[in-house]
């Protein structure tokens, strides 16, 4: 199956959320049973350098090396989770979820949705009556997210968008809560991100976000280093053919705003009453936001 393709059809979207002109355009209605709905938005960045892991390159380029990375784990992305938190991200998703503020009827936008983990956990809450937007910047993702929470009879008040972070296809506060899960490290522009984020938030709505961020415990950061940087590589190449994108995963943490800086960006973007609780020492941490 291609990226993107099967179980459903695929067509265009404009930031305004109308179809746009094109030949796919009218396939297949928004919002259709598992249908992803592409948005090939390019990176903003037109010039200077960014992080990707440890290296510099053009900003125009960590979208498009993201991308390969993903695509090339897109199938083994639980994998790739167990091994990088020795399975305790499962966890922190249930925590996460539980702790999110969602109720029957609920729209809810779920950035860097990938292979639908908070998605399945969010349904219950929202109910027969509510809808969950699962974005992602990356095809093979979504599609391998599609295609296990169909398989789990999770079809109706489902929708798969193909999109950027730094440019969403909606309208302003279209969503009563916006989640993204070990997504905002890998994105670009973290600010637009954050700023479209609090943008498609309704007035009142909640912005979380769970990432890797800066273990708080000295005695705990030589270890961590130590998986991080020597074990996990190795597993990649064990279990998935692939230790360089497990290496600019690894790198990819120590690069993200630690939980001061990130709180900072999100009253920056424009959200209130910005918070964070760390989990397992600061390893992960969940940032919280609000439209007012």
């Amino acid at each position: 199956m291609r990226p993107g393709v099967g179980r459903g059809s695929v067509r265009r979207q404009r930031r305004d959320g109308q179809p746009a002109p094109g030949p796919d355009a009218s396939v297949t209605p928004a919002g259709a049973a598992g249908a992803i709905i592409p948005d090939m938005s390019e990176s903003p960045y037109e010039r200077g350098t960014t992080h990707f892991g440890f290296r510099d390159v053009p900003a125009t380029e960590k979208q498009k090396l993201v991308g390969q990375v993903f695509t090339s784990v897109a199938r083994k992305y639980d994998l790739m989770n167990d091994l990088m938190s020795l399975g305790i991200h499962r966890a922190w998703k249930r925590y996460f979820t539980a702790t999110c503020q969602v109720k029957p009827g609920d729209r809810v936008l779920d950035l860097a949705g990938g292979t639908g983990d908070i998605a399945a956990l969010l349904k219950p809450r929202v109910g027969a009556t509510g809808q969950i937007v699962l974005g992602d910047i990356n095809a093979g993702m979504l599609s391998v997210g599609r295609d296990r929470l169909t398989d789990r009879g999770l079809v109706s008040g489902l929708e798969y968008v193909q999109c950027n972070a730094e440019k969403l296809p909606f309208p302003d506060g279209s969503f009563d809560l916006v989640t993204m899960a070990f997504g905002l490290r890998n994105v670009t522009d973290k600010d637009a991100a954050l700023r479209e984020i609090a943008r498609v938030l309704r007035v009142g709505g909640q912005a979380r976000v769970l990432e890797f961020s800066e273990v708080r415990a000295e005695w705990f950061r030589p270890i961590y280093d130590f998986h991080s940087f020597r074990i996990l590589p190795k597993l990649g190449q064990l279990f998935a053919g692939d230790a360089d994108s497990y290496q600019y995963l690894a790198e990819s943490i120590r690069k993200h705003p630690p939980q001061e800086q990130l709180k900072a960006m999100m009253e920056e973007a424009g959200l209130a009453r910005c918070s964070y609780v760390n989990l397992s020492g600061g390893i992960v941490a969940v940032h919280t936001g609000y439209r007012i």
